[in-house]
């Protein structure tokens, strides 16, 4: 699935490296798709004491990395984007980005001490999807950028001025980008003082917050809809 949304978005592939019993069985349709392309087969044990690695599914593609998004280009014709400040753990970016391309996020913007988009585990996590979503790394003055482009923005974060989730302004932005921050110390305070709104989750039972990836979940469901 994963080999095949990348393929499905234009990445060009280099190499296939497989269980033997794929060659002809389920990868048979993504080699039909890719003539001329090397493939390399083994068995099972083979491929864990080659990778390192117990070979998820049986199948690995070396693809060709695509130049990077220009930012701005990614905006045009966006409404709904997610902003990611520094998210570190691979996973979590993974799973971001099903969530983004699942409920509503029409893009995905990056700091670039952040995580890779196309780091082998984001992608497997993402279910391909960062194949799909649009996304670029964007410059220091990202939030100059984005008021540019005519977009407002919502901070997560724990404030005593957060705004809630639901509150009907969020929804009343014709542009609005959702940022969140890494995992642990969360968003930066100049990065918070540069958005428009501070948000929270409202929470129960004495839990102050969700992982980041979780949180991303919740917040691209209710902030994806358009008024």
């Amino acid at each position: 699935l994963v080999i095949g949304r990348a393929l499905d978005a234009g990445f060009a592939p280099v190499s296939f490296l497989m269980e033997t019993k794929h060659v002809t069985g389920k990868g048979a349709a993504l080699l039909a798709r890719c003539p001329g392309v090397p493939v390399y087969a083994a068995e099972e044990d083979v491929l864990t004491n080659l990778t390192g690695f117990h070979l998820t599914r049986g199948m690995l593609c070396a693809m060709r990395r695509p130049p990077l998004a220009d930012p701005a280009a990614v905006l045009r014709g966006a409404t709904r984007v997610a902003v990611l400040e520094n998210v570190m753990n691979p996973t979590n970016l993974g799973a971001i980005f099903r969530s983004a391309a699942a409920l509503g996020m029409d893009a995905v913007l990056l700091t670039s001490a952040g995580s890779d988009p196309l780091y082998r585990r984001a992608i497997r996590v993402s279910m391909g999807t960062v194949f799909q979503v649009p996304w670029a790394y964007v410059p220091e003055d990202w939030p100059a950028l984005l008021r540019a482009q005519g977009f407002r923005t919502a901070a997560m974060a724990l404030r005593d001025d957060s705004v809630r989730l639901d509150d009907p302004r969020l929804m009343q932005a014709e542009k609005l980008a959702v940022v969140m921050g890494t995992e642990g110390d969360g968003l930066a305070d100049a990065t918070i003082a540069a958005c428009d709104f501070t948000v929270r989750i409202p929470m129960h039972h004495g839990v102050d917050s969700l992982n980041v990836a979780a949180a991303s979940a919740v917040a691209f469901y209710q902030l994806g809809r358009r008024a």
